[in-house]
C-alpha cells in the first residue's frame, strides 16, 4: 500500500522539492498552498507525468477549519495521511525592539500553531493505525538564534521542542516525529539577500557552498525510509553550523 504523503507549503522551494521526491518513490502526494496555486498546481501535473499521483489543495494553515477541510479533501483523494511533512513557514527581518505584537503573532501563528494543528488532525488516524511519520522542517536558526529574526528563530525552537516532546509521546503508538534543520538553502525566502551576501554565506560555510532543496529533500526521504530514528533534528547545513 503506498503511503500518502502531505507537504505543507509545497508551492516552491523546499517543499516543492521534497513533494517531487516523494512522488518519485510511488507515494500519492498531496500539496497544500495557500495563495500561491499555479506553482503547486505545476508541481502536480509534473508528479503525474513522471508516473505518480498528486493533487493540490488550499487552506490558510492558521485556521482550524481550514486545516480539517485539508485533511478531509486529502483522505478523500489518497486516504489517511500517513507521512505528514510540515514545512509552511515565513520569514520576518528587523529588529526586536521594532517588532509589533501583530508581526510576532504571524510568524507564530505560521511557522508554529499551523504545525500544532496540523500534527494533531494528523495524529488521530495514525494513532488508530499504529503507524506514521511527521518530519517538521525547522531551521538552524531555531538550534542557534539569529539576530533581527528573533521571533523565526523562536518558531523555529519551538518546532524542534515540538518534535521531541511528540516523538516521545506518541512513540509507543509506532509514530516517528523528526525535525530537519536546513541552514542557507537557494529559495525564495533567501532571494532578498545580496549576491555578496551570499558569497558570504557560501565562504562561512565548510563545504563551500549554499544548499539546494534538494539538499533537504534527501533527509526527508531519509527520515521516512529509517524506521529506528525518532525526535532527532538533522541538520542540512553544509557545516555552516557544527
Amino acid at each position: 500500500m503506498r503511503d500518502t504523503v502531505l507537504v505543507t507549503g509545497a508551492s516552491g522551494g523546499i517543499g516543492r522539492a521534497i513533494a517531487l521526491a516523494f512522488g518519485e518513490r510511488g507515494c500519492s502526494v498531496a500539496l497544500h498552498y495557500n495563495s500561491n496555486r499555479e506553482p503547486a498546481l505545476e508541481t502536480a501535473k509534473l508528479i503525474a507525468g513522471r508516473g505518480g499521483s498528486a493533487e493540490a489543495f488550499q487552506a490558510d494553515l492558521t485556521a482550524e477549519a481550514q486545516v480539517e477541510r485539508l485533511f478531509a479533501e486529502c483522505e478523500r483523494s489518497f486516504g489517511p495521511v500517513t507521512v505528514l511533512v510540515n514545512n509552511a513557514g515565513i520569514s520576518w527581518q528587523g529588529l526586536f525592539t521594532d517588532m509589533t505584537l501583530s508581526d510576532w503573532r504571524r510568524v507564530m501563528d505560521v511557522n508554529l500553531t499551523s504545525m500544532f494543528l496540523c500534527c494533531r488532525r494528523a495524529l488521530g488516524p495514525m494513532i488508530r493505525s499504529k503507524s506514521g511519520c511527521i518530519i517538521n522542517i525547522s531551521s538552524m536558526w531555531g538550534q542557534q538564534g539569529a539576530a533581527c529574526e528573533a521571533a523565526y528563530s523562536a518558531s523555529k525552537a519551538g518546532i524542534i521542542g515540538l518534535s521531541q516532546a511528540l516523538a516521545m509521546e506518541e512513540g509507543p503508538s509506532g509514530i516517528r516525529v523528526n525535525c530537519i534543520a536546513p541552514g542557507v538553502i537557494d529559495t525564495p525566502m533567501n532571494s532578498r539577500l545580496s549576491e555578496e551576501d551570499m558569497d558570504a554565506l557560501k565562504e562561512d560555510t565548510p563545504l563551500m557552498r549554499i544548499g539546494a532543496p534538494e539538499d533537504v529533500a534527501h533527509a526527508a526521504l531519509f527520515l521516512w525510509e529509517n524506521g529506528f530514528v525518532t525526535g532527532q533534528t538533522i541538520g542540512v547545513n553544509g557545516g555552516f553550523m557544527i
